[in-house]
């Protein structure tokens, strides 16, 4: 109980600047005279997500089974890029540069080649959200593999450990936090990655649906889409923060101990 206490109370300042910064849009949209096709007020906004309830949750259903898919595969990809990487130079010197280079590409610019070469249906999408989430993934993985202690590396095979359990036993729950810190990166990228590949080539999801309503001129629903997108990214990083906490449970609190230089 007091845990959570202490925690709504931490999280109380960032909820009063959200709320005034509502309340200020709000009466600023009323004081000024905006036309509300301009720039709908949060109450019509909040107005329009109860009356659109269901269709939106149809369409953020369709944009969470993508990110699901791309984030899923992202991982698997960049575990086995990292860990390849890590074990052979040869694979480090072939893929690496590749994949720096694979991030100069505007990844924009991909999505109509995308719906070319691979048709309008989820796997464009899926592909697009990969192309977003795999790269801070792989970079923070390696950085974490690669920022083991070489003397506790030393160590275990002076005890004879081979290299797969210096890897396992040592490597891998050094390099978590790290793993997990770009996990957090990309959980939240994700969603632009979603929101684009539907704009190119789609008819349905949330970022479809923006589309459309903007060219309507239904601002109210394109900002309640936003709202959807945010709960959605917002969700999906706390989920990995939920998982970061449960894996590094096991291992000492100054892995994951948050140092403050002010108060």
């Amino acid at each position: 109980m007091n845990s959570l206490r202490s925690r709504l109370i931490e999280w109380l300042p960032a909820a009063i600047i959200i709320i005034l910064l509502i309340v200020a849009w709000e009466v600023l949209v009323e004081v000024l005279d905006v036309q509300r096709w301009l720039l709908p007020p949060p109450s019509v906004i909040f107005v329009e997500i109860l009356d659109s309830l269901g269709f939106l949750l149809r369409h953020t259903w369709v944009s969470t089974t993508e990110i699901a898919l791309g984030f899923s595969i992202s991982i698997v990809l960049a575990v086995l890029l990292a860990s390849g990487i890590i074990w052979s130079r040869t694979v480090e010197r072939t893929l690496y540069p590749v994949i720096i280079t694979s991030q100069t590409i505007p990844i924009i610019t991909l999505a109509p080649l995308l719906i070319i070469w691979v048709g309008t249906d989820i796997m464009s999408k899926v592909i697009v959200i990969v192309l977003f989430t795999f790269f801070p993934i792989v970079i923070s993985l390696v950085s974490g593999l690669r920022s083991v202690d070489q003397e506790m590396v030393d160590m275990l095979r002076t005890l004879g450990a081979s290299p797969w359990q210096t890897f396992r036993k040592l490597m891998i729950p050094s390099a978590l936090p790290s793993f997990f810190a770009g996990l957090k990166v990309a959980a939240v990228v994700s969603v632009i990655g979603a929101v684009i590949g539907e704009w190119f080539g789609s008819s349905e999801g949330l970022g479809w649906l923006m589309k459309i309503a903007g060219g309507q001129f239904q601002t109210a629903r394109v900002f309640a889409a936003i709202v959807m997108l945010s709960i959605l990214a917002m969700t999906l990083f706390a989920a990995v923060v939920v998982v970061e906490k449960w894996s590094l449970r096991k291992y000492p609190p100054t892995a994951t101990r948050v140092i403050r230089l002010g108060d």
